[in-house]
């Protein structure tokens, strides 16, 4: 039977080694995943890829945990696609470790990829097969035997295509061709569902409605997704991953990683109502404001402030005191917080890296 289905795997290499990373091939029944009983779904240990004297990666480490949806994002050419095809078993690492719900994804290369389903940037899909005959297609190697036309329909409702089974792929759109490849990586109801640039080259109704579907995944599975668009990562991920060079540059919320930035800075956001200049005028009096910075305000007649204080300062109440002193009504006051941007900015421009992992 082993040998039976190398041979498969040999015949069916035309889009990626295609099925050796969608489909842990045959008999899923003692497949199905090793149940730990802890939290800890995927595991990545000091991953090196080096292409001659290019380190792709760089002694990356990480964990990710079961039911997080997690962003992972960096420039073009960070490493993102190479760490992904590394975690799904595509390409091998030059060291390091992988382990995909407690197995390892080179010792054990079906069991692991029994727990993935996988959406590489291009979809893994025959142009000249109808949905339905390719999703069929997708079952058998799967090894997908029992309840196949209810499992089938389940996934093609999931990613709204149900009532298109007998449409060519080869005649779908990009944003549908995508919905398709998802589909074909739900099959077998995958712990994991790992996604490389799921949005790209979709429109912006298309790019609405994956967003949709991402997160009704993480509902049910472990999401990865790698992305460049920073929107697209804040809009549906749990946690967020920031690979710069190589190198994991910062891992966390994107609220914690405002924090992390910005711990120990005092920076108020206000909006008064009054004239710019008496405004400045009447700062200068208060030595806890030490740092300001205005513009002409969004509403008409006011005045927008960035206010900062010595380090770890609360700048408060010398805003109130200020402000009240002179009467200048504050229509709004509140700490500054990095949009994740600012902090994918902040850590992608800087040489030196930025928070540990």
């Amino acid at each position: 039977m082993r040998q039976r289905s190398q041979n498969i795997n040999k015949e069916l290499t035309p889009n990626l080694d295609t099925y050796g990373i969608l489909c842990a091939l045959s008999k899923k029944k003692s497949l199905a995943g090793v149940e730990l009983g802890v939290s800890i779904l995927i595991e990545v240990r000091n991953l090196t890829k080096i292409y001659g004297q290019h380190r792709a990666i760089d002694n990356i480490n990480f964990t990710i945990d079961a039911g997080e949806v997690v962003g992972f994002l960096g420039p073009n050419g960070a490493g993102k696609t190479t760490t992904m095809n590394i975690m799904t078993g595509f390409i091998a690492a030059t060291s390091g470790d992988v382990t995909i719900n407690g197995v390892d994804i080179v010792a054990e290369p079906e069991l692991a990829k029994a727990n993935i389903g996988y959406l590489p940037d291009t979809p893994p899909v025959y142009g000249d097969m109808r949905i339905s005959e390719y999703l069929n297609f997708v079952a058998d190697i799967k090894g997908i035997r029992k309840g196949r036309a209810d499992t089938i329909k389940h996934v093609m409702d999931a990613v709204r295509i149900s009532d298109m089974g007998k449409r060519l792929i080869k005649n779908l759109s990009r944003g549908y061709k995508q919905r398709v490849g998802l589909a074909q990586a739900m099959l077998g109801n995958p712990k994991v569902i790992i996604m490389d640039e799921p949005t790209i080259g979709l429109d912006p109704k298309q790019i609405i409605d994956m967003r949709e579907v991402i997160k009704n995944l993480g509902k049910k599975h472990t999401v990865i997704l790698s992305s460049h668009i920073l929107q697209e990562v804040s809009a549906v991920c749990d946690r967020v991953l920031i690979i710069n060079r190589g190198k994991i540059v910062a891992a966390g919320t994107p609220e914690g990683l405002s924090e992390s930035l910005t711990k120990g800075a005092s920076k108020m956001q206000v909006r008064v109502k009054g004239e710019r200049e008496q405004i400045q005028k009447a700062l200068v009096e208060f030595s806890a404001i030490t740092d300001t910075s205005m513009e002409s305000g969004l509403e008409p007649g006011t005045v927008d402030l960035l206010l900062s204080g010595e380090e770890g300062a609360d700048i408060r109440e010398a805003i109130f005191r200020c402000m009240s002193k002179n009467n200048f009504p504050i229509l709004l006051m509140k700490p500054t917080e990095m949009t994740l941007e600012e902090i994918f900015l902040s850590l992608t421009e800087s040489e030196r890296g930025g928070i540990p992992a």
